[in-house]
């Protein structure tokens, strides 16, 4: 019952809950290189690289961020509608609900039909603003999957141009010389270059990579399992 008293705040959550198809990078700002230490040891061969900074920062990823506020203008606008109705459906069953249990005179059984229709509410809405914005996450994943094409030849173009033979990620290391180590301009150079623009708009029938390759390895189980199920017995 306790996880009740934030219904109404996570009732009008839910735009913000749906329209959070925005995958990570979209919110995480390409870090500008770290200041300069002071003089110390330098190694030569290693650079260090936040590669989810240079994809939010590509060319590819912010103009495409642009282009999709008015490409799916019609998406957005209808699941700003749907979440104010359901957040306006929300609020009066949550009154309720706090008032009741605050007055003390509803048993526990009524309050907790409340609460069961107010969740419900609650995932019923999510699930049709998912719904409804399913085309703006495709449209995320496309264009994703287009500058991730791109990325291991940029970073290993980067590479060779600066001489590096090993690149770490930020997390790994304590500290570093921004000027002597950090690769994300390199990269993100060489990844403009590669893909100055990508298309928002995946064809008819287009799946993520991970749905295409989930679905590849489940053929290929099931096409491996008919044989062993068609297989008789030999016998003596």
């Amino acid at each position: 019952m306790k996880t009740m008293t934030k219904t109404l705040a996570l009732g009008s959550a839910l735009a913000l809950t749906a329209f959070a198809a925005q995958p990570a990078l979209a919110k995480k700002e390409a870090a500008p290189a770290p200041a300069a230490a002071e003089t110390g040891a330098i190694v030569p061969g290693l650079a260090v690289a936040n590669l989810d900074a240079v994809v939010a920062n590509s060319n590819a990823f912010k103009v495409a961020e642009q282009q999709r506020e008015t490409t799916y203008k019609a998406q957005y606008d209808q699941a700003r509608a749907r979440n104010d109705q359901i957040s306006a459906q929300l609020k009066p069953m949550v009154d309720k609900f706090n008032a009741d249990r605050s007055g003390g005179k509803v048993t526990e059984a009524v309050l907790q039909q409340q609460a069961v229709g107010i969740q419900q509410l609650q995932e019923n809405g999510k699930a049709e603003l998912q719904r409804i914005l399913q085309p703006v996450g495709l449209s995320q994943a496309y264009v994703q999957e287009q500058i991730e094409d791109k990325l291991n030849d940029a970073l290993k173009s980067a590479m060779r141009k600066r001489n590096v033979s090993l690149v770490l990620s930020p997390d790994a290391v304590l500290a570093f010389n921004g000027n002597a180590y950090n690769l994300n301009q390199d990269i993100l150079n060489e990844l403009n270059t590669a893909l100055p623009s990508a298309q928002i708009v995946p064809p008819a029938g287009w799946e993520p990579r991970q749905v295409r390759e989930a679905r590849a390895q489940q053929a290929a189980a099931q096409g491996q399992a008919a044989p062993a199920a068609g297989t008789q017995p030999t016998g003596r």
